[in-house]
């Protein structure tokens, strides 16, 4: 399979992306500047972290409108699998192909930290080969993480299996402590209706190798690929 990263103005984890799934998980990958026009020939998008337009108005608010955009939208209505990152999450809401919004974090603070991550919904292709009651060590790094959504949509994704991560305690218990941004029902990662695409504020990439403290972000790569290999 063929991924493709996104890379907008001012996007800073492009690189990170593309090491991991190019050097880590060997599989063939190309960058796809934001003024592009077709995504033909790649099985998964990624729209990576960073500050894209230098995140004015509010973050993902213009890159929403880059040439690409139309591209994505379209290869996510066929059923194509695409990932949003930290910002690439903040631009899958303004794009419209997430619920919710991204507010300030409680802490008026930019975070930058490790979290752990418990799976609400390991029926996705994201998450087919987590294990039942995996905890997962993935950083954020974010000023805008704090996600919400009405009381009525909230019950309807819960209802949907659309929660796919949470914010949890090494342990896995999904406690006030463990919530580093204030997001409701400590929420970091949601899905589609339809599963294809993924929002999450945790940097998968970031925790894909030991010497960066952390491994556990492969998983959501790996489950990617079998997902792809098992639709052939």
């Amino acid at each position: 399979m063929k991924f493709g990263v996104v890379v907008f103005p001012g996007s800073n984890c492009d690189l990170d992306a593309y090491h991991v799934i190019r050097d880590v998980l060997k599989k063939p990958v190309e960058y796809l500047w934001h003024q592009e026009e077709s995504v033909s020939g790649f099985d998964c998008l990624v729209l990576p972290g960073g500050f894209s337009y230098g995140d004015y108005l509010r973050c993902g608010a213009i890159a929403r409108f880059s040439p690409v955009m139309s591209a994505v939208v379209e290869m996510a209505s066929r059923g194509g699998l695409v990932l949003g990152i930290c910002n690439g999450f903040q631009i899958l809401l303004e794009a419209g192909l997430l619920p919710g919004a991204l507010y300030r974090n409680t802490s008026l603070q930019f975070r930058c930290q490790f979290t752990h991550l418990v799976t609400e919904n390991r029926s996705t292709p994201f998450t087919g080969l987590l294990e039942p009651g995996r905890v997962l060590k993935i950083p954020i790094a974010h000023g805008e993480g704090n996600y919400c959504v009405d009381p009525e949509t909230l019950r309807d994704m819960q209802e949907r299996g659309q929660i796919v991560f949470r914010y949890a305690t090494p342990e896995g218990e999904t406690t006030p402590e463990a919530n580093p941004n204030g997001s409701m029902w400590n929420i970091a990662g949601v899905c589609n209706e339809r599963k294809n695409v993924l929002g999450l504020m945790p940097h998968p990439e970031r925790a894909g190798e030991a010497a960066l403290g952390s491994t556990d972000g492969l998983v959501i790569f790996q489950s990617i690929i079998r997902h792809w290999e098992d639709s052939r």
